[in-house]
C-alpha cells in the first residue's frame, strides 16, 4: 500500500472496525464475506478488531473487577483451558476472577500489545497483583468460535529485578516506538519470514540464520541475553552446546503486521517435560529487529487434561 492509495477504502475499514466494537454488548461477530468479494478485507478487519476488543474486555473485567457477567457474555460454557493450574469451563474462570478480586482488589492486567490472526488473539501483558510489585510477564492466546472465546493457552514468568540488556520485558525499543501492530498487508510476508528464521535457528540449530534474518540493531527483551546479534549468537551457541539434544517444536504462529509470535515446546533433553515458550518478534525491512519472550516450565501435573499446547 502506497501513500497514494485512495482514502475511501481505509475510512470504510475504520468504520467497520468501530461498528464491530460497538456491538460487543450483543456478542455478535461480524460475518466474513465469501472469498473474492470486495468486502472480505473490511469484514476481516472488523472481525479481528472485535476479537481483540472482546479479549481485552474479558481480561480487564475478570482480573481487575471480578466481573462474572463479562464471562457469561463472551466465553463459551465449554471453555477449554490449557493453563495447568485451572480446570476447564467458564464457571472456573468466573470463580477465579471473584477470588482474585477479593484477595487482590488493586490487581492490574496491564495489556501492552494485542495481535490477532484468523480465530486467534495473542495478548502480551504485565500482570501486577499488588501495587509497586514487578509482577509477571504473561502471554495469553485465545481461540474464538462463533464470536466467543472457546480456548485458552498462556505462559507466565516473574519479572526479574534486573536485565543484562537494560531493556524491560515489555517496552518497544525499535523504531517506530509503538505497541500497535504494523499495517496488515505486511502480515503474510513477515509470518513467512519469521517461520523460516525460527525453523532454521531454533529447530535446526543453525546459527547462520542470524546473519540471514536478523538486523544488526536487534533489540532484546529477554532479561538474560545482551542486545544485538552478537549477544543472541553467543547465548544460543552456548545453549546449543550445553543441550545438544534440544528439541524445539513450534505449536502455533500468530502474526499481525510487523509482529509475529511463535508458541513452542522446548525440551532440552529426552525425557524432560520441557518448557512452554512464546517468542514475539518484530520485523522491519525484511529483518528481525526486536524480540520479547516468556518462559514457563511444564509442570508435572495439571488441573485439566489438555496439556499446555
Amino acid at each position: 500500500m502506497s501513500p497514494t492509495t485512495p482514502a475511501r477504502p481505509v475510512r470504510k475499514a475504520v468504520v467497520a472496525l468501530v461498528a464491530s466494537v460497538a456491538v460487543l454488548g450483543a456478542a455478535a461477530v461480524p460475518a466474513v464475506a465469501a472469498p473474492g468479494t470486495a468486502s472480505v478485507t473490511r469484514a476481516d478487519h472488523a472481525r479481528l478488531g472485535y476479537q481483540k476488543a472482546v479479549v481485552e474486555r474479558v481480561l480487564k473485567g475478570v482480573f481487575e473487577r471480578g466481573d462474572t457477567e463479562v464471562v457469561d457474555r463472551f466465553v463459551r460454557p465449554d471453555y477449554i483451558q490449557h493453563n495447568p493450574f485451572a480446570p476447564d469451563g467458564a464457571e472456573t474462570l468466573k470463580n477465579l476472577g471473584v477470588s482474585l478480586h477479593q484477595q487482590f482488589p488493586d490487581a492490574k492486567y496491564d495489556i501492552k500489545r494485542v495481535l490477532s490472526e484468523g480465530d486467534l488473539v495473542l495478548v502480551h501483558s504485565n500482570v501486577v497483583l499488588t501495587p509497586g510489585a514487578r509482577g509477571s510477564a504473561v502471554f495469553d492466546i485465545f481461540r474464538f468460535q462463533g464470536g466467543k472465546i472457546a480456548e485458552h493457552w498462556d505462559v507466565g514468568q516473574t519479572v526479574p529485578e534486573s536485565s543484562v540488556n537494560g531493556n524491560d520485558m515489555f517496552s518497544t525499543v525499535s523504531w517506530p516506538r509503538t505497541e500497535q501492530p504494523g499495517p496488515g498487508f505486511l502480515t503474510a510476508y513477515n509470518k513467512k519470514l519469521v517461520t523460516a528464521a525460527f525453523d532454521q535457528l531454533l529447530v535446526q540449530k543453525d546459527l547462520s540464520a542470524i546473519d540471514r534474518y536478523w538486523g544488526p540493531e536487534y533489540d532484546q527483551h529477554n532479561p538474560n541475553i545482551p542486545n544485538g546479534v552478537a549477544g543472541v549468537k553467543s547465548g544460543l551457541g552456548a545453549f546449543f552446546k550445553q543441550f545438544p539434544q534440544l528439541k524445539v517444536t513450534p505449536k502455533r504462529v500468530i502474526a499481525e503486521g510487523d509482529l509475529v509470535a511463535v508458541h513452542s515446546h522446548y525440551v532440552n533433553a529426552p525425557g524432560e517435560r520441557g518448557q512452554a515458550i512464546v517468542d514475539l518478534f518484530r520485523v522491519r525491512g525484511g529483518k528481525i529487529v526486536e524480540h520479547w519472550d516468556v518462559i514457563q516450565d511444564v509442570p508435572e501435573s495439571s488441573a485439566n487434561d489438555n496439556g499446555m499446547f
